[in-house]
Order: C-alpha cells, then structure tokens, then sequence
C-alpha cells in the first residue's frame, strides 16, 4: 500500500508551521516506504505528491471561530466542505479547491484524511504557540493511528 503523510504550512509564519512540525516528527515513527513530505500548499505539489497512493493524510492549520486552538480534527475530503463557514485556510487556496481540482483531473489518492490543527497565531516568525506546540504529540499520534488502520477500512 503506497502512504503519504504531507505536511502543509510555512515554519516562518507561527503556528502555521504545524504541519511541517508534524511531519517531519512522523519521519521519524514511519516505515521507509511511507512517503513523508513537507509542502507550502502549492496545488501543483499537491497533486503530484498524491496521485495514486491508496492513503494520503494531509496535516494542515485551520483558523476557526470560535478559536480552540491546539484542537485536532480528523476530517474526510467531503467533510471539509461542511467545516468551512467557520473556518479557513492558511493557504492561497484552500486544500478542498485542490482536492476538487484533483477529482477533475483524476489525480486523487484511493483514500484522504485531513487533520486540521486549530491554530491561534499566523504572524512572522518561528515557533508554535503554546497551545498549539502541546498539539504536534496529538497529532502525530493521529497521524500514526491512520496509518496503521486496516486498508479495507474506508474513512
């Protein structure tokens, strides 16, 4: 089964550096044929990265109102289209608009999970918040538990 972990965000604005926190902590915990990669959110990475894999599991910030930061969600694709009205993406465009640019072009994995990390400050500079620092554990173990779960198994 071909598994990729991708974490979306850029280290020099804040917490938006969650998803890149929590990849590179689940390199760590994952088989070599487990395809782990760090991306800023660019569409055209996106798709390349998991076109074909029977699982692809995206870490990404997510701003909600009203705010909890450090809250993990685990979401499907069609789910992320119910999340919106209260929150939005880090990114130029939103992850749901590439996923659904990957449906018309056929370039989406068999199976998605999107763990969406509630996130307090997108400022400049480096760090996590504390709320959000305390998440990336949280998250990583989300993110090996996905893996883990049977491939018949469909989210």
């Amino acid at each position: 089964m071909t598994v990729v972990v991708i974490g979306l965000g850029n280290d020099l604005r804040r917490d938006d550096g969650i998803g890149p926190a929590v990849a590179r902590q689940v390199a760590d915990h994952v088989a070599p044929d487990v395809y782990v990669s760090v991306s800023d959110g660019d569409p055209a990475t996106l798709l390349e990265a998991w076109t074909g894999a029977q699982l692809a599991v995206i870490v990404d910030a997510v701003v909600c109102d009203p705010p909890r930061p450090g809250t993990v969600y685990r979401l499907t694709p069609d789910e992320l289209g119910d999340v919106r009205a209260g929150t939005f993406s880090t990114h130029g465009i939103a992850l749901d608009q590439t996923i659904r640019l990957g449906a018309v072009l056929d370039r989406l994995p068999h199976r998605m999970i999107v763990l969406a990390v509630e996130v307090a400050d997108l400022g400049g500079g480096r760090g996590l918040s504390p709320a959000v620092g305390r998440a990336v554990d949280t998250a990583v173990s989300a993110v090996l538990s996905v893996i883990s779960e049977p491939s018949d198994r469909m989210s």
